[in-house]
């Protein structure tokens, strides 16, 4: 058994505290490396408290699904785990070297562990869940999220997005999209209706949704975008891979019928292991070498308590190192 420091969930009502754990075994083929920074993502705090759709509810747990760590030999690597007892918020982390990608030795470790997670939400979508055209039209919904500023970032960088609209609550990270590749925007209300009323007058022919929002304001938004649209029968894509605005929707069967609706989801489950690694290199050079933008804080692992109940800074990634 080898022993570690870890943030160690023990109840999934409380956050977790600072302790030690005793790893599992390792199974052949795996190693233990040194974590050198991982994130604090919205999926990490959903594994932890037991609410994400992949959870087993087993503890104690250490959170943490990713993060970038030293090798024996030295060597960098960022790695992804598939874990949901013993992740990356710790010392020590056991891995599968199937699901690790070498670094550079000069990376900048913070950034990669801040922004792998979200940034891999929209580029695996558009690149593996359908099959994108050239110059397609791509609306953000929720851009204004740290994933969703990212995915404004990466619809440019791949090339498909010839008109990119990023929708979002937060007025002020809203108006900065604009230098980050958007070329409308869309100031989202606390009234769905209003919302999508503003969405269909703006992004109404749009071949591609990447939804981190779902709930209420995509339950509204899905028909009046449909009503509006110049050609119903143009196909539009609409991803589902978040749902920060509520878990369920209601959508009236004429949606599906009336128009080209191709409503499909983004996440663990609807894309293959492999498919996801074979995506990670490119991923990291751009992210590594700034041409998708993140901003972090750093936090140690001891004090993981605290940071976690503590207000979260807009558009700030925290990455816990030891």
């Amino acid at each position: 058994m080898v022993r570690i420091n870890a943030a160690v969930v023990t109840d999934l009502a409380e956050p977790p505290a600072y302790g030690s754990i005793d790893l599992r075994p390792l199974r052949e083929g795996e190693e233990l490396v040194d974590v050198l920074a991982a994130g604090l993502h919205p999926r990490v705090r959903s594994g932890a408290s037991g609410s994400h759709y992949t959870s087993t509810g087993r503890l104690p747990l250490v959170p943490g699904i990713d993060g970038v760590g030293r090798r024996d030999d030295g060597s960098l690597v960022y790695f992804a785990l598939d874990d949901d007892r013993f992740g990356s918020l710790a010392t020590r982390v056991i891995v599968d070297p199937r699901r690790v990608i070498a670094l550079p030795n000069g990376a900048d470790v913070v950034r990669v562990a801040a922004a792998m997670n979200p940034a891999m939400s929209s580029w695996v979508a558009l690149r593996r869940r359908i099959a994108l055209a050239p110059g397609a039209a791509v609306l953000v919904l929720g851009a204004t999220g740290n994933a969703g500023t990212m995915a404004v970032q990466i619809a440019k960088l791949l090339g498909v997005g010839s008109v990119v609209v990023a929708a979002g609550r937060d007025t002020q990270r809203l108006a900065r999209l604009t230098a980050l590749g958007a070329d409308a925007t869309v100031a989202l209300a606390d009234d769905p209706r209003a919302s999508a009323a503003a969405l269909a007058e703006v992004a109404a022919d749009v071949d591609v949704v990447l939804d981190y929002l779902w709930g209420a304001p995509t339950e509204a938004a899905i028909p009046a975008l449909l009503r509006a649209r110049a050609d119903r029968s143009r196909a539009i894509d609409w991803i589902e891979i978040g749902s920060v605005a509520g878990p369920d929707i209601s959508l009236p069967s004429a949606a599906l019928r009336s128009a080209h609706l191709r409503l499909i989801g983004s996440g663990q489950g609807s894309i293959g292991g492999r498919e996801y690694l074979a995506e990670l290199p490119s991923l990291v050079d751009a992210i590594d070498d700034g041409r998708i933008d993140v901003t972090t804080r750093t936090a140690r692992i001891a004090d993981v308590r605290a940071v976690w109940i503590a207000p979260e800074e807009p558009g700030v990634r925290t990455v816990f190192v030891p």
